[in-house]
Parts: structure tokens; C-alpha cells; sequence
């Protein structure tokens, strides 16, 4: 009897812990996480942002115009570049600036993740997150061409995501947005664009996913020679590396680019083969991944 009551009162009591550990467990959401594997969909932003503490340099590449034909070696003799450092101050929070050849441009942006899609008590069936960017281009129109005020050089951006990830494999994005150009090369076209993104991601394996983008302009139509963006993208995960292969008709790398600006035509196969890459580093202990060799 002394040898019994011991263990059946040992057993009771963890039964009973375990019950209040899950109703006090029960009562908080359970987030959705990794709704996209990178802050990147194509050339535009997902509702990710990552632990803090994280830093991201990203690298993109957009090559010339591949029906540019052998003698450009469709388009690869030309590139464009920029180089970007994203840093995530709190999990909600994150900053990022940039620079890119194209116009010469200089870029910054600000994310703040509002809301988490969640499961469980407070659920929630989407993601929101809130991003805001100011460029400046630097270009001048010829060498010894006057330079602009800086005001006229000024760009911004606005936009909101809304991002749904549906199973294990798919994730698709809603991407409202408003681009402001201070100044713009003719007289035809308008200094604000209101336009809509879709995007998404489907993985088809452990390391790889195929992710697509489009945005359609609301506004800004009549100028002849510009075209809403569609842009592909294929994600190879490589440890502490993405790599991603894009073909796309928008050039320009920021939004405020290939939003409003983008020049080529899918039906005219004016499109550019380029990719990204992007590298974490973590600048704080605590945003080191449990379990992994970094």
C-alpha cells in the first residue's frame, strides 16, 4: 500500500499539470510560420520578416534583353545590379537600404508586419504586413547636363501585403500599392500609379519552389511603351543561402521601378533573365536557429 499511493498521486499530479499546461496552451494562437521561405517573392517584398538580430545581404542581377540576339548573346553582355542590406530590429520590425546601377538609384524601405495568420483562439486567415520605401535617383541626363533639384529626384512607395499560406506547399500574396514619382520624362504620364500585385509560391521539393508576380496598373495607361510587370522566379535553398533564377520584362530591381517604369513586353519577348542571391548573418546570438552549426 505505502509502495502504490506514492505513484498513483506521482501520476495524478502530472496528469493534472499536463491538463493545464494544454488549456493554458489552448488559450493562445498558434502562428503560421515560413508563409515564404525569403523577404523576396520575385523583384518585390513578401509579409516576411525575419528573427532579430538577422541580417540579409541580397544581390541581384537583371541581364540585358534575351531578344537582344548572339551578338548582345541575348542580353548577357549587359547587366544591372544592386546590392541591398536588409536588417530585422524586432520580429515586426525591419529596415533596409540599397543601391542600384540602373539610374543610379539610392533606396530605402521600412516593413512592419501587423498582423500573423493564425490557428486556434484568435485566429487569423492572413498576414499583413506594411511597407514603405523612398529612392533617389542620381542619374544624370548627360555628363555635362545641369543636375536636378533633389526634390525632383525623389521616389516613393506604399504598399500593403496580404499573404494567405494555404498548406505546405502553396502561399499566394495580395499586393495593393501606390508609386509617387516626383518627376517624371514625359508629359504624359502621371506622377502617381496606383497599381495591384498578385503573386505566389509553390514548393515542389524540400529546397525548391517556383514563385511568379504581377502587377497591374490601375492608372498611368496612356504612355505608349510601358507594360505591367510579370516576373518567375525558381528558389533553390542552399543552407544559409537562396538562390533564385528570374526571367521577368521589368528591369529596374525596386519597386518604384518595375511597378511604373517596366519597358518590356512579354508578347514582344522583351524579357531578361537575371537572379538573386541572399546571405544571412546574425548579428545577435539569439537569432542563431536551436540546433544548427552556425
Amino acid at each position: 500500500m505505502l509502495l502504490i499511493f506514492p505513484s498513483i498521486a506521482a501520476y495524478a499530479q502530472e496528469d493534472l499539470l499536463e491538463s493545464l499546461e494544454n488549456e493554458i496552451s489552448s488559450d493562445k494562437p498558434d502562428y503560421i510560420t515560413n508563409t515564404f521561405k525569403a523577404t523576396r517573392l520575385v523583384h518585390g517584398h513578401t509579409v516576411e520578416t525575419r528573427s532579430p538580430g538577422e541580417l540579409i545581404f541580397l544581390i541581384s542581377h537583371r541581364f540585358g534583353r534575351v531578344n537582344s540576339g548572339l551578338y548582345n548573346f541575348f542580353g548577357l553582355d549587359e547587366s544591372n545590379i544592386r546590392f541591398g542590406f536588409d536588417y530585422s530590429v524586432t520580429g515586426w520590425l525591419a529596415l533596409g537600404v540599397g543601391r542600384s546601377s540602373l539610374d543610379k538609384v539610392y533606396d530605402g524601405f521600412i516593413k512592419l508586419r501587423l498582423l500573423r495568420q493564425a490557428k486556434g483562439p484568435g485566429s487569423l486567415p492572413f498576414s499583413v504586413t506594411a511597407f514603405g520605401s523612398t529612392a533617389v535617383t542620381t542619374l544624370k541626363l548627360t555628363q555635362d547636363s545641369p543636375d536636378f533639384p533633389i526634390e525632383n529626384k525623389l521616389n516613393y512607395v506604399a504598399q500593403l501585403l496580404i499573404a494567405r499560406k494555404f498548406n505546405e506547399n502553396l502561399s499566394l500574396q495580395l499586393m495593393p500599392s501606390v508609386v509617387h514619382r516626383n518627376y517624371v520624362p514625359q508629359f504624359t504620364q502621371e506622377n502617381t500609379t496606383w497599381a495591384v500585385g498578385v503573386g505566389g509560391r509553390y514548393k515542389i521539393s524540400r529546397r525548391a519552389a517556383i514563385t511568379g508576380e504581377y502587377y497591374y496598373r490601375l492608372n498611368d495607361t496612356t504612355t505608349p511603351g510601358y507594360y505591367n510587370s510579370l516576373s518567375f522566379g525558381v528558389d533553390i535553398e542552399t543552407g544559409g543561402h537562396v538562390f533564385q533564377i528570374v526571367i521577368s520584362n521589368s528591369r529596374p530591381m525596386i519597386e518604384k521601378g518595375f511597378i511604373a517604369e517596366t519597358t518590356g513586353s512579354w508578347a514582344n519577348n522583351d524579357v531578361h533573365l537575371g537572379f538573386n542571391i541572399s546571405r544571412v548573418f546574425f548579428l545577435k546570438k539569439s537569432a542563431i536557429p536551436s540546433g544548427s552549426d552556425w
